[in-house]
C-alpha cells in the first residue's frame, strides 16, 4: 500500500513540473510578438509626430506706377480698392512708391515688399510688364495681380506664370459709350486728348471715334472731332496751350484720357465754360470740385475697383486662377455690373437719359452693336470729321 501511494505522490510531481515547463515555453514566445511593433514603426517616423507648416498669412503690397496714389486716376482707384479691402478683412497692406519711373526701381519696390514678408502683389499699369517678368517665376510663393499689362506687354514664349493674373479691358466699349453719350447730350465740337498712344489710349480714342459717329448717323448730323496725343501722362503748360487753342476755335468737350493730363484739359476749359470727359474712374468729383461744378460730362470708366477686389477675395478664399491675362468688358445687360462702363453720374439729360443708356449697354451685350477694338488705323466714319494732329510734343 505503501508503495502503491508512493507512486502516485512521484506521477503527480511529475505532471506538475511538465505543466509548469509548458507555460514557461508560451510566455518566451509571446514576449517578442508584443515589442515587434515598436522595432517596426519607430517614434521619430511616425507621420503624426511630423511638424506642419502653417500656409503664410496674407498680405498684400500695392507698387505705385509712374503716378503716385493722389493721382485721381489708375493708381489712386487701385490703391484705394486695395486699402478698402484690407481693412475690412484684416489683412496687413502697405503701398510702395518707386523712386523713379525705371524697370528697376519697380522691380527693388517689388522685392522690397517680398522681403517685407507681402505676399501678393498688386500692380496697375503696362509699364509693369518688364518687372513681372523678372520677379514672377522667380518668386512662385507670391501672387502677382497686374491691372491692364497685356500678353503683348509682357511678351512670354510659353505659359503665363501660375502666380500671375493680368487682367485687360476692353476700352474701346466704354470709349464707345462716352462719344455716343456726348454727341446724344448735343456736343458737336469734340476733343480727344491721349496721354501716350499706347494701346490702351488707342483703343479708348478709336472707341470714342465710333461712339460718336453713330450717334451723329442717328441724330443725321455731322460732327467734328481733334484728336491728338500729349506723348505724356501728365499736364503741363505746353499742353494746356494747345487746349486753350482747341476750346478758343469753338471745342465743346474734350476726352482727357492718360493719367494726370486732364488737367491741361480742365484748366483751359475752365476759362470759357468748357467740358472734359474723364477716364478710367469717375472723374467728375475731382474734376468738378477744382474746376468747376458740372464741367464733367461723363467719364469711360473700367471696373478698376471690382477687379481688386474680386480677385483678393479669391486669392482670400484660395479659389485665386493665375497664369492668364483676362480681357474684361460686358457680363450683363446692366450698366452697373460691367467692368467697362460710364458712371450713372452722367449728366443725363433729354437727349441721353439712364434709360437710353441701358438700352445702349443692352445692344452693346447682346452683339446689336459691335465696336472694332483695332488700333493700327483711324476708323472709318461717315458723320463725324477726324482731324488727327497727332502728338502734341
Amino acid at each position: 500500500m505503501k508503495k502503491i501511494i508512493a507512486l502516485l505522490l512521484s506521477l503527480c510531481m511529475v505532471l506538475s513540473l511538465c505543466a509548469c515547463g509548458s507555460t514557461k515555453e508560451e510566455t518566451k514566445t509571446e514576449e517578442p510578438a508584443a515589442e515587434a511593433p515598436a522595432e517596426e514603426t519607430p517614434a521619430e517616423e511616425a507621420p503624426a509626430e511630423e511638424p506642419v507648416e502653417e500656409p503664410a498669412e496674407m498680405a498684400v503690397a500695392m507698387i505705385t506706377d509712374y503716378g503716385d496714389i493722389t493721382d485721381q486716376s489708375f493708381n489712386q482707384t487701385t490703391y484705394e480698392a486695395c486699402k478698402e479691402y484690407c481693412e475690412a478683412n484684416g489683412i496687413n497692406f502697405k503701398y510702395y512708391k518707386p523712386a523713379s519711373d525705371s524697370d528697376d526701381d519697380r522691380i527693388a519696390m517689388i522685392e522690397m515688399a517680398i522681403d517685407e514678408d507681402f505676399n501678393v502683389v498688386v500692380m496697375p499699369g503696362y509699364a509693369f510688364a518688364p518687372a513681372i517678368k523678372a520677379t514672377a517665376e522667380e518668386y512662385p510663393e507670391v501672387t502677382f495681380i497686374a491691372l491692364d499689362v497685356s500678353e503683348y506687354d509682357l511678351g512670354y514664349e510659353g505659359a503665363i506664370p501660375a502666380n500671375l493674373y493680368s487682367a485687360v479691358y476692353q476700352e474701346e466699349l466704354c470709349g464707345y459709350m462716352a462719344g455716343y453719350a456726348a454727341v446724344k447730350l448735343g456736343y458737336e465740337k469734340l476733343g480727344f486728348l491721349g496721354g501716350m498712344a499706347v494701346p490702351a489710349v488707342v483703343r479708348y480714342g478709336f472707341g470714342f471715334v465710333q461712339g460718336a459717329d453713330a450717334a451723329a448717323k442717328e441724330l443725321d448730323k455731322t460732327v467734328e472731332m481733334n484728336y491728338a496725343y500729349g506723348n505724356q501722362f501728365f499736364g503741363d503748360a505746353d499742353i494746356t496751350a494747345a487746349m486753350d487753342t482747341w476750346y478758343e476755335a469753338g471745342t465743346q468737350v474734350v476726352f482727357a484720357c492718360g493719367g494726370g493730363i486732364y488737367s491741361s484739359a480742365a484748366e483751359a476749359a475752365a476759362k470759357v465754360n468748357g467740358k472734359v470727359i474723364g477716364v478710367d474712374v469717375d472723374q467728375s468729383f475731382n474734376i468738378d470740385a477744382a474746376y468747376g461744378e458740372g464741367m464733367t460730362v461723363t467719364s469711360a470708366m473700367k471696373g478698376l475697383a471690382a477687379t481688386v477686389k474680386t480677385l483678393l477675395t479669391a486669392v482670400q478664399s484660395g479659389t485665386f486662377q493665375g497664369g492668364q491675362v483676362a480681357t474684361l468688358g460686358l457680363v450683363s445687360e446692366n450698366p452697373e455690373e460691367n467692368y467697362v462702363q460710364i458712371p450713372m453720374t452722367t449728366q443725363f439729360a433729354e437727349g441721353f437719359t439712364a434709360d437710353d443708356y441701358a438700352a445702349l449697354v443692352a445692344s452693346m451685350f447682346k452683339g446689336e452693336i459691335t465696336v472694332d477694338n483695332g488700333i493700327e488705323t483711324m476708323p472709318a466714319t461717315t458723320n463725324c470729321t477726324v482731324t488727327d494732329l497727332g502728338n502734341l510734343k
